[in-house]
Formats: C-alpha cells, sequence, structure tokens
C-alpha cells in the first residue's frame, strides 16, 4: 500500500478572499522567479567565466529568449485551460472530470514536449537566421537552442504539473521542487563551465537536466498526493472530450501569451541590427524585468483559479470579489517591486555584464518597460478574471491586436525613422496602455456576470 502525502488544499470557496489571494499569488511569483533564474544564471555564468568570448556567449543565450518564451508561453497558456477544467470541476463537485482532466494533461503534455522538439529542431537554424543573429553569435546560439529544445518534453510536463496543483490552491509544492531543481541548475552551470571549460552548451544541459529533476519531483508528488489530483500511471490515457476544453480555453490563452514573444522576436531582431553591445544589454535586462512581470502574472493566474472554482461552484459575488482584491493587492506589490529594480537596476545589470556600456543600455530598457508593468497588471488580471469564467477567445484576439500589431507596425514604421535602441523600447509602455484599455472595455462590453446567469440557466457551469 502507497503512501499518501497529506495535504490541504486551500479554500477558495469558503471565508475571507483578501488573505488567502497573496497565499496562492506570492509563491507562484516565487516560482515563476526561480524558473527565470535558470536562464539568469545561464546569462550570468556564461557572462562571467568564459573569458574573451563573454560578450558572444550572453548574446548567444539573450538571442534565444524570445523563442524559447514563444514556445513555452504557448503551453504555459495551454496549462492554464488545464486550471480551469479542473477549477471548474471541484466547484461543481464532478471529481471524475478532475480523475480525467489530471492524467489527460499529464499525457499530453509530454505528447507536445516531444513533437516541439522535433519541429524546434528542423527549424532552429533557419529561425535565427531570420531573426538576423549576427555571424559571429551564430554558431553559439544554434547550439545553445538546439540543446535546450531536447529538454522540451520535461519542460512542458513540469508547468502542467504546476497547473493541476494549482488548480486546488497548492502553490507552495512547484515552488520547493523548483527551488531545489534551481540549486541543482546553478552547481551544474558552475560545474560545467568553470570545470569543463563548457560554453553555452555546459548552461544548456544543465537548464535540461534540472527541468527533468523539479519535473520528477512534481510527478512524485502527484503519484503521493491525497487530494482529489493523485496520478495513477494505469489512469494515464486522453480523454478526448477533456481535452477539447482544455484546448478551448487554454490555446486561445496560449496564443493570448505566444504573441508576445511572437512580437519580441520582431523586436529581437530590430535589436540585433544594433550590434553585439545592445543585444547583450537587453538581454541582461530581460532578466531582471521579468521578474515584475512574473508577480503580476502571479496575480493573474490567482484570479483565474479563484474565479474559476467560484464559477463552478455558482458563487458570482466571490468572483467579483476577487478581481478587485487582485487588482488591488497585486497594484501595491508591483509597485514596490518596481521601485527596488529601478534603484538597484544598474548594479543587477552588471552582475550579468559589467561592461559600463552594456549596463547604460540595459538600464534604457529597464526604466522604460518595468514602468510600463502596471499596464500589464490591468490587462493580465482582467484576462484571468475572464478565463476564469471559460471566455478566453476574447482577451486572446484583443491581446494579438494590440500587443503584435502594435508592435510589428512600430518597428516597420517607427524604428527606420529614428533607429536607436531607446526608439524600439518605446513600443512597450505604447503597445501595453492600448491592450490595458481595450482589455477594460472588453470587461465593460462582454459582462462575465450576465454570462454566468444565462449558463447557470441552462444547467451547467461549463
Amino acid at each position: 500500500m502507497s503512501t499518501q502525502t497529506s495535504q490541504r488544499k486551500l479554500d477558495m470557496l469558503h471565508g475571507s478572499i483578501w488573505n488567502k489571494i497573496p497565499q496562492f499569488a506570492l509563491p507562484v511569483a516565487a516560482t515563476a522567479i526561480l524558473e527565470q533564474l535558470f536562464n539568469a544564471s545561464d546569462v550570468a555564468v556564461v557572462g562571467n567565466f568564459t573569458g574573451a568570448d563573454r560578450t558572444l556567449a550572453v548574446a548567444a543565450v539573450g538571442s534565444n529568449s524570445s523563442i524559447i518564451s514563444l514556445i513555452v508561453n504557448l503551453f504555459i497558456g495551454i496549462a492554464l485551460g488545464t486550471n480551469v477544467v479542473i477549477a471548474h470541476a471541484i466547484g461543481h463537485g464532478d471529481r471524475a472530470s478532475v480523475e480525467k482532466a489530471v492524467h489527460t494533461s499529464i499525457l499530453a503534455s509530454l505528447l507536445g514536449g516531444a513533437a516541439v522538439t522535433v519541429f524546434g529542431e528542423l527549424i532552429a537554424a533557419p529561425l535565427l537566421a531570420a531573426l538576423q543573429v549576427p555571424e559571429d553569435v551564430f554558431p553559439l546560439a544554434l547550439l545553445y537552442l538546439r540543446i535546450y529544445l531536447l529538454g522540451m518534453p520535461v519542460i512542458l510536463l513540469y508547468n502542467f504539473e504546476s497547473a493541476i496543483f494549482r488548480s486546488v490552491g497548492e502553490t507552495k509544492i512547484p515552488l520547493a521542487a523548483l527551488a531545489a531543481s534551481g540549486v541543482l541548475n546553478v552547481i551544474l552551470n558552475l560545474f560545467f563551465v568553470i570545470v569543463l571549460h563548457m560554453t553555452v552548451n555546459g548552461v544548456a544541459i544543465a537548464t535540461v537536466i534540472s527541468n527533468a529533476v523539479s519535473s520528477l519531483i512534481l510527478y512524485r508528488r502527484l503519484r503521493t498526493t491525497s487530494l482529489e489530483i493523485r496520478v495513477e500511471p494505469h489512469k494515464l490515457k486522453i480523454d478526448l472530450s477533456i481535452l477539447k476544453r482544455i484546448l478551448q480555453i487554454g490555446l486561445p490563452a496560449g496564443i493570448q501569451s505566444a504573441v508576445f514573444s511572437a512580437a519580441n522576436i520582431v523586436i529581437q531582431s530590430a535589436i540585433n541590427s544594433l550590434g553585439t553591445v545592445v543585444m547583450a544589454a537587453s538581454s541582461a535586462a530581460y532578466n531582471i524585468e521579468v521578474f515584475t512581470y512574473d508577480i503580476l502574472n502571479s496575480f493573474s493566474q490567482a484570479c483565474t483559479t479563484f474565479v474559476g472554482q467560484n464559477f463552478g461552484a455558482g458563487q458570482i459575488k466571490r468572483c467579483r470579489k476577487t478581481l478587485a482584491l487582485c487588482l488591488g493587492e497585486g497594484a501595491f506589490i508591483l509597485g514596490l517591486a518596481i521601485g527596488a529594480i529601478l534603484f538597484w537596476g544598474k548594479p543587477l545589470l552588471s552582475i550579468f555584464n559589467s561592461d559600463p556600456e552594456v549596463v547604460e543600455t540595459g538600464y534604457i530598457r529597464l526604466m522604460l518597460i518595468v514602468t510600463a508593468h502596471i499596464f500589464s497588471l490591468l490587462y493580465e488580471v482582467t484576462s484571468g478574471y475572464l478565463r476564469g469564467f471559460g471566455i478566453s477567445l476574447v482577451p486572446a484576439a484583443l491581446t494579438t491586436l494590440c500587443i503584435c500589431g502594435i508592435r510589428i507596425a512600430w518597428i516597420q514604421l517607427v524604428f527606420p525613422q529614428d533607429p536607436t535602441f531607446r526608439t524600439i523600447m518605446t513600443v512597450y509602455p505604447v503597445s501595453l496602455a492600448a491592450t490595458a484599455l481595450a482589455m477594460f472595455a472588453a470587461l465593460l462590453y462582454y459582462r462575465p456576470a450576465r454570462r454566468f446567469h444565462i449558463i447557470q440557466k441552462a444547467g451547467s457551469p461549463q
């Protein structure tokens, strides 16, 4: 008889909400920040321990950030579909659907990861060439990307496993798993680069191994948990009706996340045209600014999960209250993080690359983007609120139009008139503000409460 791990899920259906949202969101933010530190440690190690080639190595890792984000964010979005479907089923008391969704998600993540690996290896070189990666950076960039792609099955498995845990309000277990593998990642980075004298290939291998460890830890916890999300290997099969519901919610959410990266690939191409120093500066700044995004996104995920469970249980007032609290509490914590990053921005940038020109250029990006993340909070939480009701296509369409459309148009029309790094970076606050305004208008127009009452009369929260 297997030993079960005793756990208590966060009760989202009863009692106060204000104190439970940070309990959910802050571990999610910490997990995302640790996950980003995987890449940040890659940049820091190659930027300090690869000798004369350090700027080339940093640029090589950085030139892949938009590609990797595109792939990973797409599947993280699809994993949100898992989160919502399970949350709805829990709120509605449908344990059979919970079981089917859990096992479908595990198997789908592995199959999806394998498909991404095969397809990615085929297009890796042409994709980097299309991004105008400089000739001196290209071999290292391609090497890093090819190795990273081999780890996609375990990377996607970890993200789907995390979504399963978060659907019941359990956010500390994914954090603990990533913390353990994060320590391993740093150790392996240093070992491969300093001891074995490897370059970007060493940090890429370390990242893949670390992600494999974190996914195995979560799988073990899912096998032994006493919660309704327990995994039984003999039940691992894809339920087509459940998969369809996951994709109906998750695929638009994944597209919404992926369009950021798709638009950023266009921006990265413009950045690459400005030379190696600008590429290195942008890469270093990205590894810092993403922390504020992780914070605001965690409140979006909290909003999705709390609203999802309460929607399933028919408690619409708690859904509205969740939206207000996620916006208010998220703005407070995000404001503290923005202030800290702006104050310590230059010392933080120097951790990745101490070249004064790289630091000054990177700080331009930090100033423009982290302050604009307040707009990101507004539309991400609003999107999360709509997704909690199962409304996923509208946020995805608006994000595609505003983010992707504005950024591509900016690079094509504005950047050629003033081809500087500051001109490129200005598109971020412009596009984020436009998206926040559009999402708020959608919320007023769509009125999820009305949709809720219509569905409730039909007798199903799905």
